[in-house]
């Protein structure tokens, strides 16, 4: 008896041992050729530039992840996220950039939440709703590149570089110090919610401390999928204050960091649609992004584009995708200039397999003239390789 014992005891240990995480290592390298062509014409000057590099993340934004997770009865699990960026063409090790870490709670049948820096609901929306799989090479109205911002620096555009960072032009990619709920597909709709929050009261005690330092957010969406079509629409609204006395006068900055600019707040909605015709699936996008000073409602700066695509595969092989779009944007200031901005992108992949695949990628932009910034047009170009492991 004692002998049967001691084996179930054995057998549950084992059990429980096995059971108890799972952690998985994860990644991706993008890296290739890169090319642009960029052509400034300011009120003052004009500029001119070509790049041609040996690049990365042209397609997809390198990275190395580790998640797991933990199942702990009845239908309830624990897991984590853990990402950074990868630049695989830099000669020097890349710092930690953190994509993505969260840790949360999975109940079956009712949903999800997790608390860390996370994707917003847009950033998830915009991902099953793009042609382009939110790629990093212009040509794109929705998932924007510098060059289409009206006072753009004069740089030279190419595989985007916000793509790391917690802002593009468009909407806020990912938040810091953030709550998540997403609910399991019920009748066909799933809905999740955000709440960020970062705020500090500092007592006043000296000229240059004090005051206010607060950032809030919050976002809702809901995806409703029915046979071949799926519909998105996604709102939220990011604050920004700060009253430390140091401040004498606010200083709104669009679209600049994953906690807007000070004094600012940034409202932004998304509304998205694909259906599925077999051979080639079609895309539908909106985007409408607002950012006011918070003491001056007259002072904001806003953004809106449309977009429409394609994408499919020709052979068992061969994928390709085509989208255009087009949008204007009105600048901070008193005058309240406005540019209008069309984009278009063409890529394909080569699959060798379900990891790696060859790809080639076209995208082109031009952003209209104005009375304080002048016209810009680029066009972007990239073949590589991607594996993902």
């Amino acid at each position: 008896m004692k002998k049967l014992l001691l084996a179930l005891l054995a057998i549950t240990g084992l059990g429980v041992a096995q059971a108890q995480s799972s952690v998985t290592i994860y990644g991706l390298l993008d890296v290739g050729y890169i090319g642009t062509n960029y052509r400034g014409t300011g009120t003052t000057a004009s500029t001119s530039q070509t790049t041609n590099a040996f690049g990365q993340s042209a397609e997809s934004s390198s990275r190395l992840g580790f998640k797991g997770s933990e199942d702990l009865g009845g239908g309830t699990s624990a897991f984590f996220t853990v990402e950074t960026g990868l630049n695989p063409n830099n000669s020097t090790a890349s710092t930690f950039n953190n994509r993505q870490s969260f840790v949360g709670l999975k109940q079956d049948g009712l949903g999800r939440f997790a608390i860390g820096t996370q994707y917003t609901p847009i950033y998830s929306a915009v991902l099953i709703t793009d042609a382009g799989l939110m790629n990093n090479m212009v040509g794109s109205v929705i998932y924007a590149t510098s060059p289409q911002a009206v006072g753009n620096s004069g740089s030279a555009p190419y595989a985007n570089t916000t793509s790391s960072s917690g802002a593009s032009d468009a909407f806020t990619l990912r938040t810091s110090n953030t709550v998540t709920v997403t609910s399991e597909k019920f009748s066909g709709f799933t809905g999740t919610a955000m709440y960020a929050m970062n705020n500090q009261n500092q007592t006043q005690t000296s000229s240059t401390a004090g005051g206010q330092t607060n950032y809030n957010g919050w976002g809702l969406g809901v995806n409703y999928e029915w046979q071949k079509l799926l519909v998105t629409a996604n709102y939220q609204a990011l604050k920004s204050l700060q009253t430390a006395a140091t401040l004498t006068s606010p200083t709104p900055a669009l679209w600049t960091t994953a906690s807007g600019g000070v004094n600012t707040q940034d409202n932004q909605t998304y509304l998205g649609a694909t259906y599925d015709f077999g051979v080639l699936k079609a895309y539908a996008q909106y985007i409408n992004r607002k950012a006011t000073d918070t003491l001056n409602t007259n002072y904001y700066a806003q953004r809106r584009a449309e977009q429409l695509g394609v994408r499919g595969f020709f052979t068992s092989r061969v994928e390709g995708w085509a989208s255009a779009g087009l949008g204007k944007v009105t600048a901070f200031g008193s005058n309240q200039p406005t540019a209008n901005f069309t984009a278009y992108q063409l890529g394909s992949n080569y699959w060798l397999s379900k990891r790696t695949n060859l790809y080639a990628i076209y995208g082109q932009n031009q952003t209209s003239s104005t009375s304080v910034s002048g016209s810009v047009a680029a066009n972007n170009y990239a073949v590589g390789m991607r594996h993902t492991f």
